[in-house]
């Protein structure tokens, strides 16, 4: 297998319109797209108001009256009243309404039967489904949140590092991942389908490249898909999996985790179900054998100034380390 294979970008939601974030899909996200439409137009109608006043006052000012006198008497008074008796009962109404919207967001209407803790790396999202009573049930994985859809699901947020912000357009509005704090969100989706997240602020050199996905099942689908990442991935008596093993343990075990393994790794995404994802490196490429061994031996290219370094490996390696890749199902 060539170790310069083509390496395949994703940029955005690669299968939305441009529209795609105009639209909310769950009651955590429509109240707050309704408060952005309401306020873009007031904000567009103040804009338009003030330069059509500037606008007249140009061609009303006599050719060579002083700038004092523009700004004195009954007639400037007037203007300044009336510009102070519209903004303020108009910024008022906008407060209240924003008061009211965040209360209608800051909780579900019932009560989330699934918490999952969300921590923000550089640049990278931990996701940890540990509410489970069953401890069997417990699991880690990265950059990929399953919740089934139509029920509200609580989103415990964490820093390693920076102060990160945690976002899903369609979903939910922006909360803060802070180091040393927990804050919460909650999200649903009205339907199944796939909606992109995002950091959206700003935490250093591959901030862009800091992408999440929030895949929304029907619920019998969401629980055989949290049985099977609870699971530990089958072994192989192959021998190009067992070297590819072995080279994983030596070259990769330092970072990351594959339960079932010597792998204990807890600075880099845990790959014990990494074939089971769509993409990889946050959101950066779309998870095929071919990225997955452009990421291993060029991180530095594709994502400079991240913790991942670019490992070099013969031709032999890189195929028995694929195949032991694949079997991480």
């Amino acid at each position: 297998m060539p170790l310069t294979a083509p390496v395949q970008h994703i940029h955005g939601s690669d299968s939305a319109p441009l529209n795609y974030f105009l639209h909310a899909a769950g009651p955590a996200a429509a109240p707050t797209l309704t408060l952005d439409w309401i306020f873009t137009a007031i904000c567009v109608l103040v804009c338009v108001i003030v330069g059509v006043l500037l606008i007249v006052a140009i061609h009303r000012r006599r050719a060579n009256a002083p700038l004092d006198q523009l700004v004195q008497g009954n007639d400037g008074l007037r203007w300044i009243v009336i510009g102070v008796g519209l903004s303020v009962p108009v910024l008022v109404a906008m407060l209240v309404y924003a008061l009211v919207t965040l209360n209608r967001v800051a909780t579900p209407a019932e009560t989330p039967a699934l918490t999952i803790t969300v921590t923000a790396y550089d640049w990278w999202w931990k996701v940890a489904y540990d509410d489970a009573a069953d401890a069997s049930l417990r699991f880690v994985t990265a950059n990929e949140i399953h919740i089934p859809a139509g029920e509200p699901v609580r989103i415990k947020l964490k820093s390693a590092d920076v102060i990160h912000t945690f976002w899903v357009p369609r979903l939910a509005g922006k909360t803060q991942a802070i180091p040393g704090q927990t804050n919460e969100q909650w999200l649903q989706a009205d339907v199944p389908g796939v909606y992109r997240g995002q950091c959206s602020q700003f935490c250093g050199a591959q901030h862009a490249h800091m992408a999440f996905e929030v895949v929304a099942e029907n619920r019998a689908e969401f629980a055989a898909w949290s049985a099977a990442q609870a699971r530990v991935p089958a072994s192989s008596n192959n021998a190009n999996v067992s070297a590819g093993k072995t080279l994983f343990l030596d070259k990769c075990a330092g970072c990351h985790a594959v339960r079932g393994s010597d792998a204990q790794g807890a600075q880099a995404p845990d790959l014990t179900h990494l074939d089971s994802r769509r993409l990889i490196a946050a959101g950066t490429l779309t998870n095929t054998a071919e990225n997955q061994l452009a990421w291993i031996t060029g991180a530095q290219r594709i994502k400079p100034d991240s913790l991942m370094p670019g490992i070099a490996l013969k031709r032999e390696e890189a195929a028995n380390l694929s195949a032991y890749l694949a079997t991480l199902k």
